[in-house]
């Protein structure tokens, strides 16, 4: 086994392990003996006598390689491994301790299958950063057990058991600077190691402010304004901005704009880094413009924040990190608006609008649609951040309507 597995191996039946089944995970643990009589963990109680079933838990020293590898190893395994095997998501992780997740894949197998499996797995075995176990059910059907692979082919035999939910949604140990950023260091730290790899993310380095000055306060109120697509940003924004003679701005900033698409197809690590340099770049252009006149900032890192959190967390809005976590906080190094208005809409309503505009939409906008939970994470974790907090006004009425809301809160918050 390499040299850098072995305090991984050693801890192993302190962790816990997450198979995502129905958008929710379930837990389970592995011990060396087996006290009481056998069990068989929620997440396998679905599973046929014949099923044969895998995991495989990516494990890189280098995080930009290891998450570029879990990317891209679940379109590998789809395209190679048998039909039915049914690829789901998995984590693995040592409770309450953050940067101990492992993320990685769970699949079954038939008995007449294992030869193209277990090709498969050699193969990634010998050239990729994964831990690969195998389960198999006991005769008699009660009771799985877990073989730790390691390189020279060795096995490490446990017992499977069900395992509590933990106090915290497993990604929750990894979110700090991985799915959420919270200074432009951190942000750019990733961006720079993608350059050989990406080199689109030079341009973006070259554009990113020279220093940051988040406690200079601007001269003019910074006005944000957020919401899901179709809650009406764009029309209340343009309006703002002739109400109040103000300048209009948009994050992510215009100038990223070649670079959207390139930057969406990559994973989540990259992907967030380059949203939170968008925030970077946008506060540059909102201190410069807030010189002469109020801003209005078409969403902000709200958005950034609250999209990538319901991402990251599966299941229901109570797996979200809880309320007042660090998570919510805004980065010290980034600069505050004046007023953060959050637009909220009845969902069938805003589905309404999305389909008179005909628009083509995000990944994310898509989940929007047909995942209720992911919208109802998305608005929770909205509704949490701090520093400043959203507040909400009703997008139902008409546009006059919603304009004159929104004044009358600038004008009362902002005294303008």
């Amino acid at each position: 086994m390499a040299r850098s597995l072995k305090p991984l191996v050693q801890r192993w039946s302190s962790r816990v392990f997450s198979v995502e089944l129905d958008g929710a995970p379930l837990y389970f643990a592995v011990r060396e003996k087996l006290r009481g009589g056998p069990a068989s963990p929620a997440a396998f109680s679905k599973l046929q006598q014949e099923d044969r079933c895998y995991s495989l838990l990516v494990c890189s020293g280098d995080r930009i390689r290891g998450d570029r590898f879990h990317w891209e190893l679940r379109d590998k395994l789809l395209r190679d491994l048998p039909p039915g095997s049914d690829v789901t998501s998995m984590s693995s992780f040592l409770p309450e301790e953050k940067g101990s997740l492992l993320k990685g894949y769970f699949f079954k197998s038939r008995a007449g299958d294992s030869p193209q499996v277990e090709e498969l797995l050699g193969d990634l075995e010998q050239r990729d950063p994964v831990l690969v176990c195998s389960y198999s059910r006991s005769e008699d059907g009660q009771q799985w057990t877990q073989s730790l692979r390691s390189a020279e082919k060795n096995l490490l035999r446990f017992y499977v058991v069900p395992s509590e939910a933990p106090e915290h949604h497993p990604s929750v140990l990894n979110m700090i600077n991985s799915d959420v950023f919270y200074s432009l260091d951190e942000a750019s730290e990733v961006l720079r190691k993608c350059d050989d790899i990406i080199p689109e993310t030079r341009s973006v380095l070259r554009m990113l402010p020279s220093r940051v000055d988040a406690r200079s306060k601007p001269d003019f109120p910074v006005i944000v304004v957020e919401g899901l697509d179709a809650t009406g940003k764009t029309t209340l924004t343009e309006s703002l901005r002739d109400a109040l003679g103000a300048a209009l701005l948009r994050s992510p900033p215009q100038c990223l704009s070649t670079w959207r698409a390139r930057f969406d197809r990559e994973p989540p690590l990259i992907r967030r880094a380059f949203y939170a340099a968008g925030n970077y770049i946008t506060a540059e252009q909102i201190c410069q413009a807030a010189t002469r006149s109020p801003v209005i900032v078409d969403r902000f890192w709200h958005s950034t924040a609250a999209y990538a959190i319901a991402t990251a967390v599966t299941g229901p809005v109570g797996n979200l990190p809880h309320e007042g976590s660090e998570v919510y906080c805004w980065p010290s190094d980034l600069l505050q608006p004046s007023l953060v208005v959050l637009l909220t809409l009845d969902p069938e309503e805003r589905k309404r609008r999305l389909r008179s505009r005909g628009l083509m939409k995000t990944d994310e906008e898509q989940e929007l649609d047909h995942n209720k939970l992911f919208r109802l994470r998305v608005e929770e974790a909205y509704r949490r951040i701090i520093g400043p907090a959203c507040i909400t006004v009703d997008a139902s009425p008409s546009a006059d309507l919603v304009l004159q809301q929104a004044l009358l809160l600038i004008r009362a918050k902002c005294h303008l």
